[in-house]
């Protein structure tokens, strides 16, 4: 997905990966990328919508919450919810809260 290479062209120092089932298949579903830093790692969720679709008021779901704490207990890291439309970046001060993060994990 082109949205992912955008985001590894903000943090080229990142290694971006798919999360697959065999890490932890409860939380599959929920991050499609893992990016390293160190140890630890973020988790990524692309959501593509339409351009109709109001992404400013996307509510997680209590299953979402507890999936992201469950990735954050386990990677060190938090969750992002990235919003694409036409393989852009929406939501793009969600590239800020990710760089927070990254200079948080890397302490």
């Amino acid at each position: 997905m082109a949205v992912i290479s955008t985001i590894g062209n903000y943090f080229p120092e990142i290694i971006f990966e798919t999360f697959e089932p065999e890490f932890d298949a409860d939380l599959c579903g929920d991050i499609d990328y893992l990016g390293w830093v160190g140890k630890n790692a973020f988790g990524i969720q692309i959501k593509p919508v339409t351009a109709k679709a109001n992404f400013g008021n996307y509510p997680p779901t209590e299953r979402m919450k507890n999936s992201f704490n469950d990735f954050t207990e386990k990677y060190g890291g938090k969750v992002f919810i990235v919003f694409s439309i036409d393989d852009e970046i929406k939501n793009i001060e969600v590239i800020e809260e990710i760089r927070a993060e990254i200079k948080r994990l890397l302490k």
